[in-house]
């Protein structure tokens, strides 16, 4: 996979950003993504999509910028990044980090993090490959009932 294949993702992907996520553990409707993609969008989010073959997708990395007060620069965050089973160990992942690093520095972000669920080792290994380091422990909190998402 080379660079040059990555593309920014629209809307019209939503059924195959669906399915990856929900390979990545998080369940997700096309519908749902549809019905939360321009206010995603305005709020500074993006993604990147690596195409696969007839129409699918290899991957997929979505992007977040945030200003934060103890940093001179915006934060660049990969909040979800995740390869179709059949493509891994094509270069695919780190093509997507790769088009996400270079996206994040030219919107002006001085840092990039990736949250990765704590459970997959692979993937931590892969980031600390490509020159990421742990810095830090995220912990969450759901506040309010969780809403599931409808399929």
């Amino acid at each position: 996979m080379t660079l040059h294949a990555i593309r920014v993702a629209t809307g019209r992907d939503a059924s195959e950003i669906a399915r990856l996520l929900t390979l990545l553990g998080h369940p997700t409707a096309a519908k749902s993504i549809v019905a939360r993609w321009q206010e995603w969008i305005a709020a500074g989010n993006s993604g990147l999509v690596a195409p696969g073959a007839e129409g699918t997708l290899a991957g997929v990395a979505t992007l977040h910028q945030m200003t934060v007060l103890h940093r001179p620069l915006p934060v660049g965050r990969i909040t979800a990044l995740v390869v179709d089973a059949s493509m891994r160990g094509r270069g695919v992942g780190t093509a997507l980090v790769a088009a996400a690093e270079t996206a994040l520095l030219g919107s002006g972000c001085g840092w990039l993090e990736i949250t990765s669920n704590a459970s997959l080792a692979a993937a931590h290994a892969f980031y600390e490959r490509l020159g990421y380091e742990r810095t830090s422990v995220r912990l969450v909190k759901l506040l309010g009932p969780a809403k599931p998402e409808e399929s």
